[in-house]
């Protein structure tokens, strides 16, 4: 676990109050995991799955006769 002293605006308190009201977490630390959570699934995986798409890994068993 990283502990960190972070400096956050008033607005992005208040939201972590409310992710932390709604998801009943124990504390700050908790809502800025969801948080990380979320955007990673909402927001990173589907942009890595565009970049992905139509693009189908090759496996190789005997990397030596393929490449000769």
């Amino acid at each position: 676990m990283v502990k960190a002293i972070i400096d956050i605006s008033g607005d992005a308190n208040r939201t972590l109050n409310l992710i932390k009201a709604k998801y009943s977490l124990k504390d700050k630390s908790a809502a800025i995991n969801r948080m990380a959570e979320e955007y990673e699934r909402e927001i990173l995986e589907p942009a890595l799955r565009r970049k992905t798409r139509g693009r189908v890994p090759v496996v190789v068993q005997d990397s030596e006769n393929y490449f000769g």
